[in-house]
């Protein structure tokens, strides 16, 4: 994989299995927060004072093929912040010089804030010395003209925490403290097996790697499809932010990861109340409009030849994300913006 040395852009400087064949996600670089922020309880981080938050100073740099990127898009949107936070949208292909922007292509943007032809350029242009992945989310600060952070699970509690004065009254946190504590270990728990054991099964480079990738991804499909036999989302009784990150891995498992991936054991339509959860929550308002499945497929067929060399995008499964969930007889309700005046 590739990435910055000293600022410079390599295609030869990092591995992303150890030497038993698993997959090794890397850490991210820019971990500042905005002032205001709820920094969750064992993060070691303070709110950074020379980043308010203020209306049309912070912009979002996204892929829609991305599931960490996807986090803050869908968080952007339930919490009304569109005229707040500005996107600019990556090329879902990813070739050697990573990331890309290609405004001509559907559901992609320029750099609407510098011009950059590819991502790597923000990340020298907020650290000329940068040694790093170059990966989305990037939440950037138009006045101290950096990046103040690349890790989506922590862009995606700024969103949620810091602009409520910006925003439309949503919440995606729960008042009670200890189910707001609960939040965050739900978010912890499906993190290892879930979103990242997708990719742990995908690019694991030996059979004992894969099994154990496997194994545990299934294990908890299977645990959280048992929890929401009775309750309408995964902690209290509305959306948080613990549904939002389950979403994202959710929505691409059978058009991409399931084969993609080889996570065959079984397709999410086939789980009893995973499947009709998925369509409870993409047909809450503020979510269908953040799903680019074009751009889902195309990045991960096209974008791995070590796992799908051909490039060839695979066409089914066929699916109708809206179809009726019966959810609502469970307690607990969507979210309700503030009604505009």
């Amino acid at each position: 994989m590739n990435q910055l040395v000293d600022g410079e852009w390599r295609t030869d400087a990092y591995e992303s299995t150890d030497e038993d064949g698993a997959f090794q996600r890397g850490e991210t670089t820019f971990r500042s927060w905005i002032a205001g922020s709820d920094v969750p309880e064992g993060v070691d981080a303070e709110p950074d004072e020379r980043f308010q938050p203020e209306a049309g100073r912070y912009h979002l740099y996204v892929s829609y093929a991305c599931p960490w990127a996807h986090r803050t898009l869908l968080a952007r949107s339930l919490l009304g912040l569109e005229d707040a936070i500005g996107v600019s949208v990556v090329d879902p292909w990813r070739g050697e010089d990573g990331w890309q922007f290609t405004p001509d292509k559907e559901g992609c943007t320029p750099d609407h804030l510098h011009g950059s032809d590819y991502l790597r350029e923000l990340y020298v242009e907020a650290d000329p010395d940068a040694t790093c992945r170059v990966t989305v989310p990037v939440l950037w600060d138009t006045e101290e003209e950096t990046i103040v952070n690349n890790e989506s699970r922590e862009v995606l509690r700024m969103l949620t925490t810091a602009f409520d004065d910006l925003g439309n009254d949503v919440s995606l946190l729960p008042d009670d403290p200890a189910e707001r504590d609960r939040v965050d270990e739900v978010i912890t728990e499906i993190y290892e097996p879930v979103n990242n054991g997708v990719y742990r099964a995908g690019f694991a480079t030996s059979q004992e790697a894969y099994d154990d990738a496997v194994d545990d991804l299934f294990g908890a499909l299977d645990r959280w499809d048992d929890h929401l036999s009775d309750r309408r989302y995964l902690v209290g009784d509305t959306l948080t932010e613990a549904d939002v990150c389950l979403f994202t891995t959710l929505i691409r498992f059978d058009q991409v990861y399931h084969t993609h991936f080889m996570c065959n054991r079984q397709y999410i339509h086939q789980y009893e109340h995973l499947w009709p959860y998925l369509r409870d929550l993409y047909t809450t308002p503020g979510v269908a409009d953040t799903v680019n499945m074009d751009h889902i497929k195309e990045h991960y067929y096209t974008t791995h030849p070590d796992v799908t060399p051909s490039g060839i995008i695979a066409r089914g499964p066929d699916l109708d994300f809206e179809a009726s969930h019966d959810r609502d007889r469970l307690s607990g309700s969507p979210p309700t913006p503030r009604a505009d005046d």
